[in-house]
């Protein structure tokens, strides 16, 4: 949108968000440090009705992106303008949306459900494509790294970057890249971690070596004057970090992952991708609703987390986007109680199937070629409604 029109003020609130690890305002920061960025705990005392420096009196627009939309709905309350939404609304705000805006059709048929009028839709894709394709091309590069580091045609495992997740699969995925590095000792690896994720949440993990249900390793973490690396236990070869992940990630031979919006955006650039499910410790899946506070029921809560997660997970047939986009398995999944060493076999395998890797390279990148725009599509409209 500032590329479009340079003079607009934008102001961006992170609202309270079981999915956030709480470093996401100081990276938006950095990333966007011409706009106005208001923090969680910040947005709460704005809710209440207090006032909080760096916010404008009215806008034009509020346009809700993500967490619960009586958030969105409490903001324009309180400043005004046209009320604009994307991917999700519902009871009375669908209906006061000036303009919603889908991924595609079936998400346009599901806000037609929910009471936007069609005349108010627009289709202009999913924005995560737009966001993958800048962060390869280096756009969004927050730290400088040394691209001899990482060797073309390896593996780049992305872990995730919750904190149950780093805790765990951290230790997890550095078990099995030892492990793959036994089994295919010419096949380089490496790990993208997040921007969110700080050095001292890594040393915290590999120190534990995570849940004992996950069998993963403990380490150090390495800070070199190249950048961070995973040094394993017991003298084994150091395994470096980037923190660009989709910049390095077209330069893989393939993924290592888990399930979320990086599936999407590694689609969209045609890589290669295996994404693991491990239920080995269901109860700390984060879940929206209130199943994801039983565990804190006395004797019984984590039992019944468990057997509630299981529950919803045996309902889905896939669970990486794309493929439940595709209709069809294009991105390997591994699911159930998963161990370093079963990783790593599957991981080696797929590595060494050039056929199996090229095709579904070819039909991620179809799958989502259509969407390419999307942000700016979005960003004219707006415009348009904020006059």
């Amino acid at each position: 949108m500032k590329h479009l029109a340079p003079e607009t003020e934008i102001t961006l609130f992170f609202v309270p968000d079981d999915y956030a690890t709480g470093r996401e305002p100081d990276v938006a920061r950095e990333l966007f440090p011409e706009i106005a960025i208001v923090r969680a705990r910040d947005y709460l005392k704005f809710a209440l009705g207090r006032s909080v420096a760096g916010v404008p009196r009215a806008v034009d627009v509020v346009q809700y992106l993500g967490g619960d939309v009586m958030h969105a709905a409490r903001v324009r309350a309180r400043l005004g303008g046209a009320a604009t939404s994307y991917k999700f609304a519902h009871g009375n705000y669908a209906k006061s949306l000036r303009r919603a805006y889908a991924v595609d059709e079936k998400n346009a048929a599901d806000l037609r459900k929910a009471g936007v009028p069609d005349e108010r839709l627009s289709i202009v894709g999913n924005l995560a494509v737009d966001g993958a394709f800048a962060e390869a091309a280096g756009t969004f590069a927050l730290h400088s790294a040394d691209d001899r580091r990482i060797a073309p045609g390896g593996v780049l495992v992305m872990p995730g970057a919750r904190k149950h997740e780093i805790a765990s699969l951290v230790p997890f995925f550095l078990a099995a890249c030892v492990r793959l590095r036994a089994i295919a000792p010419g096949l380089s690896v490496a790990f993208a971690i997040s921007p969110f994720t700080t050095k001292e949440e890594l040393e915290r993990a590999l120190t534990s070596g995570g849940h004992p249900n996950f069998w993963g390793t403990r380490g150090t973490v390495v800070d070199a004057p190249e950048g961070l690396a995973l040094q394993p236990e017991d003298d084994q070869p150091a395994v470096p970090v980037v923190r660009d992940a989709m910049r390095f990630a077209t330069r893989a031979r393939m993924v290592l992952t888990i399930p979320g919006t990086k599936c999407i955006e590694l689609a969209a650039l045609g890589v290669p991708t295996m994404v693991c499910v491990p239920t080995n410790t269901a109860e700390s899946v984060v879940i929206n609703g209130p199943l994801q506070y039983i565990d804190r029921i006395p004797f019984a809560g984590i039992a019944l987390k468990r057997a509630a997660v299981l529950a919803v997970d045996a309902r889905f047939a896939m669970t990486a986007q794309p493929n439940m986009d595709a209709g069809e398995i294009i991105m390997p999944e591994l699911r159930g109680t998963l161990t370093p060493g079963y990783v790593a076999r599957r991981a080696a395998e797929y590595a060494a199937d050039d056929a199996a890797r090229a095709l579904a390279s070819s039909r991620l990148r179809d799958l989502y070629a259509g969407h390419a725009g999307a942000a700016e599509r979005m960003a004219r409209s707006l415009l348009d409604a904020a006059v």
